[in-house]
């Protein structure tokens, strides 16, 4: 199963995986039914999570209902449990859309739907197709942004991240900008002369990777404007959930607009 989810990830086209994975996925899920392994997202209970990577696949880590991932996980606790983005209905903008995450969010905002957006590159599930270091939208347009683990892909991080404040609202934006942190890392490594897939795989971590973040990541989101709070949130939880949810060591990255 390990090298088989390895090969969809490293070889089919990201638009195919995403229209895939749907039915895919939750077939392959009823052979992992069980309780030892509990999705916060979607509810559901398997014996383990199914295994998820591109280079070295993860043990536990892709729900097979909601697809969710360790990361989606922690940020899904987070967005439930200490915003208010469920109980209100901010002018938000959801980019590079977790499906997951989505799927909630929707419906929540269904009363609302010019209240909430979601945007990509090219994906097909997206309602905006735009890149992220050129944003079609006017300044202070948006009370929430949601973008996640795309940084580490565009050319110009610092350029989109200067995009992504633009348009946050001053005063009461607020923002979730999550990428890849290796904590290990005092400084980010990025190197624009390393094009070649199997090199960027073995530097970066992923074919489409551009950059390793390390330590300095709230910095970068410092520099564009924002005010960045580095967030422990898995410390919050017990040894026993941290297990059952199956929830990473990544840092939570929260961004305001003075």
């Amino acid at each position: 199963m390990k090298r088989l989810i390895r090969w969809a990830l490293n070889h089919l086209p990201r638009p195919v995986l995403q229209r895939m994975a749907g039915w895919a996925v939750p077939l392959v899920g009823l052979f992992y039914r069980g309780r030892g392994a509990e999705c916060p997202v979607c509810g559901a209970r398997f014996r383990r999570f199914l295994p998820y990577g591109y280079v070295h696949a993860r043990s536990n880590a892709l729900c097979a209902k909601c697809l969710s991932l360790e990361r989606h996980r922690l940020l899904w606790l987070y967005l439930t449990r200490e915003t208010d983005l469920l109980r209100t209905f901010p002018q938000t903008l959801h980019i590079a859309p977790e499906v997951c995450i989505m799927r909630h969010l929707k419906p929540h905002f269904a009363a609302h739907p010019d209240r909430y957006a979601t945007a990509d590159l090219e994906s097909p599930l997206a309602d905006l197709h735009f890149d992220v270091q050129r944003i079609p939208l006017a300044d202070a347009s948006v009370d929430v942004v949601i973008c996640n683990h795309l940084l580490e892909h565009v050319a110009d991080d610092r350029r989109a991240l200067r995009e992504l404040h633009r348009i946050l609202r001053p005063g009461g934006g607020w923002g979730i900008l999550l990428s890849p942190v290796d904590l290990n890392r005092e400084t980010t490594y990025e190197d624009d002369t390393i094009t070649d897939p199997e090199q960027r795989t073995r530097i970066f971590g992923q074919y489409d990777h551009r950059r390793i973040y390390g330590r300095d990541y709230a910095d970068r989101l410092r520099e564009a404007g924002f005010e960045a709070c580095d967030i422990d949130y898995a410390a919050a939880f017990t040894a026993e959930e941290r297990t059952r949810f199956a929830l990473p060591a990544d840092h939570i990255y929260v961004v305001r607009k003075k």
